[in-house]
This record gives C-alpha cells, sequence and structure tokens, in this order.
C-alpha cells in the first residue's frame, strides 16, 4: 500500500509541473499516467483483502463494498468536476482573435485540476504513513488467521482453475468496456445530440445509484449466505434489459427503434451503471470464495488487471475508429448470463 501511494503521488506531481514546452509536458503527462496505472490493480485489489482480514464473516461483504464501490465515488466526482471546471472546447469557441485567449482558458483550468489532484494523493500518502496498521490484534476469523499459498502457488492455482476463468471473463471483459465506454461517454453520445455536461451528470447518477445499490445488495448478502451466483444473475439480468433499452434508443439507422428523450436516454443509462458496478463486490466475493486459499490480494489483482486491460482495448479502439455503436453491450451482457449460467458456484472460504 505504501509503494502504491508513493507511485501515485509521483505519478501526480510529475503531471502536474507547469511547462511550456507541450512537447516535454506530453511525455511527462504520459509517464505519470503510467505510474498511476502501476499502482491501481494493488488499490483496486485491496478491498477484499481488508474484509477478510478486519471483518467477522457476516459482515465481510458489506466491507467488500464500501471499500471497492468508495472509489466509483471518485469517478462518479470526475464527471461533475470536469464539466463544471474544464469547459468544453466548442463551449468557449470565441472569434477566431480570442480563439488563443480560449485555448490558454481551456489549459489553465485543466492545470487547477491536476493540481487539486496532487494535493488530495498528498494527503492520502501523508494519511498512509502516518497510521496504516496491517492487521488487527486478533483475526476476526478462521479465514483471516489461515495459511495462503505462495506467490507461485496462487498463480498455478488460478491458472488452471477453470471456475475462476469463466468468472474472471465475466467480470473483466464487460466491466473494462465499461470504464472505458463511460470515460468516454460524452464522445459516444454527441451523435444523440447530448452535450458534455449532460453526459457527466449521466455518468454521476449512474456510478452513485450502482454505489448505494451495491452496499445495500452486500448487506442482503451478508444476511442471506451463498447467494452470490443468483444475487449476479439478477443484476446481469437487469444490466442486459438496461443495455437492450439503452441500444434501441440510440440507433438513429434502425428502422424500428424506441424514441429517443431526455428521460428514457438518462433512465437506460444509469440503470446500465448502477446494475454493473453494483455487481463488482458480489464479483469481488466470489472470486476468494471460488479460489480459496488463494491470497484475496493476488486474485483480485488479476481480474482487475485483465479488466484494465480490456478498458485499454477500447480505448485504443476509439482513438482510430470514432463510433458510437452500442449494441455490442448487450452481446457482452448475454456472455456473462451464459458464463454464470454454466458455472457451479463452490463457496471454500465460507466452508
Amino acid at each position: 500500500m505504501l509503494l502504491s501511494a508513493f507511485l501515485m503521488v509521483v505519478g501526480t506531481g510529475v503531471r502536474s509541473i507547469p511547462l511550456t514546452d507541450l512537447s516535454i509536458k506530453k511525455w511527462l503527462i504520459h509517464g505519470g499516467q503510467l505510474l498511476n496505472g502501476l499502482a491501481g490493480p494493488t488499490v483496486m485489489s485491496a478491498p477484499p483483502l481488508l474484509s477478510t482480514t478486519w471483518f467477522a464473516p457476516d459482515q465481510r461483504a458489506t466491507a467488500t463494498a464500501v471499500a471497492a464501490l468508495l472509489s466509483y465515488l471518485g469517478g462518479a466526482c470526475s464527471f461533475l468536476i470536469g464539466p463544471l471546471v474544464v469547459p468544453a472546447p466548442n463551449q468557449t469557441a470565441l472569434p477566431h482573435s480570442s480563439a488563443d485567449k480560449s485555448s490558454a482558458h481551456i489549459r489553465d483550468r485543466v492545470q487547477i485540476v491536476l493540481y487539486a489532484e496532487f494535493a488530495m494523493v498528498f494527503l492520502l500518502f501523508a494519511a498512509v504513513v502516518a497510521y496504516f496498521p496491517s492487521r488487527p490484534p486478533l483475526p476476526p476469523s478462521v479465514a483471516a488467521a489461515s495459511q495462503r499459498l505462495s506467490y507461485r502457488s496462487s498463480f498455478c492455482r488460478l491458472l488452471s482453475n477453470f471456475r475462476f476463468l469463466m468468472i474472471a471473463l465475466a467480470y473483466s471483459v464487460p466491466l473494462g468496456i465499461l470504464a472505458g465506454w463511460s470515460g468516454v461517454l460524452d464522445m459516444i453520445l454527441t451523435p444523440a445530440k447530448v452535450s458534455q455536461v449532460d453526459a457527466g451528470w449521466i455518468g454521476f447518477w449512474s456510478t452513485v445509484g450502482g454505489c448505494v445499490v451495491g452496499i445495500g445488495v452486500a448487506r442482503f448478502a451478508d444476511s442471506m449466505r451463498g447467494m452470490l451466483k443468483l444475487i449476479l444473475l439478477l443484476m446481469f439480468s437487469g444490466a442486459t434489459l438496461s443495455s437492450t433499452w439503452l441500444t434501441l434508443t440510440c440507433l438513429p439507422d434502425s428502422g424500428s427503434h424506441l424514441p429517443l428523450t431526455t428521460a428514457t436516454l438518462y433512465t437506460s443509462c444509469i440503470l446500465v451503471g448502477i446494475f454493473i458496478i453494483s455487481s463488482v463486490p458480489m464479483f469481488f466475493e466470489l472470486f476468494i470464495e471460488t479460489v480459496y486459499p488463494v491470497p484475496e490480494g493476488i486474485t483480485c489483482g488479476v481480474v482487475t488487471f485483465l479488466s484494465n486491460l480490456f478498458m485499454g482495448a477500447l480505448l485504443f479502439f476509439l482513438t482510430f475508429y470514432h463510433t458510437d455503436h452500442i449494441d455490442a453491450v448487450v452481446v457482452l451482457r448475454l456472455v456473462q448470463i451464459t458464463l454464470m449460467l454454466l458455472l457451479r458456484s463452490d463457496l471454500r472460504r465460507s466452508h
């Protein structure tokens, strides 16, 4: 955790160095993003490890949900901060004589955001250095006190566990696509005449809704043990219906599609985010239950890496092929449901 926090401090600090030479600044920004990316899998895979180490079995799913979904709240805030602090180029399009002033204004606003991110990350790093115990004085459960496999044995166990590979595929592909999709939501919704501010509010409410629903579902999972597979199937069904609704409202070339209104667009997009984001803690718990006694950090680190890999593939594709076709999201939802129906639930850690 210390190393990850340090990498984030260096990454955000390098990005925020004020330079007039754009060629040098470009490489500093790429380098900073690389350091942030290296720290990402460790931080994003920490919630199941923290919940197992610090919480009793009937509290683990809730603790995992709170820790995992707090990062999504940060993403929700970015949907608002971006449009509110940094204006879109088309909103600051001034006469030709004022074009340079407009570009300078946008650069200044971006620099303010970079400074603010560096300050927040530095405060978190200081908190980790000041106080971050590795474990409680007494383990809260037998699973927390048990011996885990080594790194080499863990990777061999993961790669040879077919059930884990099925769950990893069902988790990483759709979630990675959603993460990349939501990051460029304003670009994807531009053909539907949706502004950057409206796209930001859609992303904000879908993320906040997913966090609230995810914590509520996790609390239910703690009270009704052994229902992770059923809960995920219900969430996938809701995500599939919402994705189909969104696709039918955003297909202008289709002969028979649903009418596109602000209400339907907001509702369908928000429901897609709610169902997918709220399923993240349940996925983490199912991963750990299936591959126990593989350490939680290794298991979730692998699936987080896979999710980031598919997100990068989507962003790379959109860089060269700008497209507004979103019907592939429905196909991914159906793949999720198929994989989960074929999965045989194995709650090793609980047993």
